[in-house]
């Protein structure tokens, strides 16, 4: 058994030698903050919270506590993998270890959709703060579309530049803006007197529908949890940091959603305001708490937020379409590494360029940025839970072949597919109404179209270290 994972772990170093990327330059902590900035916790309290509440009502933080198991759940299976492999091809590069040709490639296309429509989706996020922010500060009304364009930009010069300072970008960033939210909170209950608030134990006036669909929600929060995984060849000691990255973003994020749901619920019931139609929740509970002079600043942390997402998807994503290039799905010219950065450059500019046109077009016809984050942040789901699902699928056949299953990785898959069953079932029916209903036939016709791709070009070469299928 030894002798076999020693020979995968080799087999993936050799394989991973061959895409010329930066090796073994990320630090654990840094290795973690590409996995958290995608989740981009400010997104929760900010916007997603109130959502979740106006289905659950005092049920939120329940919501937030189940979807936080399903998460840890393929965050286990996710890591079961990436103890094994140590591939830039992220999620794609374990469900191609067992499902062969076409149908293991969805995961690919999925995963490829869903970090450039969370990249498109943190933009219209960062363009609603950021307007707002600039207004306060300068009195100017900035055209939307050239505040998308610049955030896109920005965050694709800097995975452009270099993959270390872009990781330590983002983890300031994050870290500023979870610290200023959490003071926040905390000044919240303070004010509130730290007692337990009985409603919301008790789940009084919650539904068992409201909970549920409230999860649906709620998962869809942590979205990107895994994007660690596309490190394989640029963190120190991948088999070890990226699967502890990717069990801790989920954690931290869980337990942060939880607290912060807890906190505003009971925020907005002692201040007598309705939660479900705030889009500043957080505004509110600093006016409550006499800090109305954090307005400002929570509007720049909220957009520093959103702009670290934007950069981790935008990474994350130059990588798949690197793998997916040496896979024959993609053109050869995106194999290309830059000589001094030792990024993927033409997949950066790629990602960057596809990530822009759907925020422009959008908001070009008069959308609002949080239209734009809805839209693209729902697309970008369903490319997601694919690519969990199959890597939930793929991990007991891949430890099957290695005489390696056991009774508890096979309960903890199934579990896992089965929560991701349940998301993706309440996110298509009942039918939600126009454009969110159009979204399901888009990702569709993009599902299929990809598939037909994969079948055309076939699996690709073989990479260098990798076994025969």
């Amino acid at each position: 058994m030894k002798s076999n994972e020693n020979s995968t772990t080799a087999g993936s170093e050799r394989k991973a030698e061959s895409f010329g990327l930066a090796r073994h330059k990320l630090s654990p902590l840094e290795t973690l903050a590409q996995s958290f900035s995608s989740v981009a916790p400010t997104a929760g309290p900010t916007v997603l919270i109130p959502l979740v509440f106006a289905l659950a009502g005092n049920g939120t933080w329940l919501s937030y506590l189940l979807a936080t198991g399903a998460v840890l759940l393929v965050a286990l299976n996710v890591s079961g993998f990436a103890s094994h492999s140590t591939s830039p091809g992220s999620l794609y590069a374990y469900t191609a270890l067992v499902f062969r040709g076409a149908f293991g490639q969805l995961s690919a296309w999925g995963l490829l959709l869903a970090y450039v429509g969370t990249a498109s989706a943190v933009c219209g996020g960062f363009t609603s703060y950021a307007s707002v922010l600039v207004r306060y500060l300068t009195g100017l009304n900035l055209p939307p579309t050239l505040v998308a364009a610049f955030a896109i930009g920005t965050a694709t010069f800097v995975a452009y530049r270099d993959v270390k300072i872009s990781a330590r970008l983002m983890l300031w960033l994050e870290a500023i803006s979870v610290t200023l939210i959490t003071f926040i909170v905390l000044i919240t209950l303070w004010k509130t007197g730290f007692h337990l608030d009985s409603n919301q134990f008790k789940l009084r006036q919650v539904s068992h529908g409201g909970i549920r669909l409230g999860l649906v929600l709620a998962v869809f929060s942590f979205v990107g949890f895994e994007s660690a995984t596309a490190l394989g060849e640029e963190a120190q000691d991948p088999g070890r940091t990226i699967p502890r990255a990717v069990i801790s973003s989920a954690l931290f994020a869980g337990l942060f959603f939880i607290f912060c749901a807890y906190a505003e619920v009971l925020g907005f019931r002692e201040a007598r305001g309705d939660l479900a139609k705030t889009t500043s929740p957080l505004h509110i509970l600093a006016e409550r708490a006499n800090l109305g002079f954090l307005g400002p600043i929570i509007d720049a942390g909220a957009a520093m937020s959103f702009l670290a997402c934007a950069i981790s998807c935008i990474t994350a994503a130059s990588r798949i379409v690197l793998f997916m290039s040496y896979r024959s799905l993609l053109p050869s010219l995106f194999r290309k590494v830059h000589a001094r950065n030792r990024t993927p450059a033409a997949a950066v500019l790629l990602v960057g360029a596809a990530s822009m046109i759907g925020p422009l077009t959008l908001l070009e016809r008069g959308a609002s940025g949080f239209d734009v984050n809805g839209w693209m942040g729902s697309l970008a789901t369903f490319g997601f839970i694919v690519a969990y699902l199959l890597v939930c699928l793929a991990l007991p056949v891949y430890l099957y072949r290695n005489a390696s299953l056991t009774s508890k990785a096979l309960v903890m898959s199934s579990l896992a597919v089965l929560s991701l069953l349940a998301a993706l079932i309440g996110s298509l029916y009942p039918v939600p109404p126009a454009p969110y209903s159009y979204l399901i036939g888009i990702f569709f016709v993009y599902l299929v179209a990809g598939f037909a791709w994969s079948i055309k070009v076939g699996r690709g070469p073989q990479m260098p270290g990798e076994e025969p299928w």
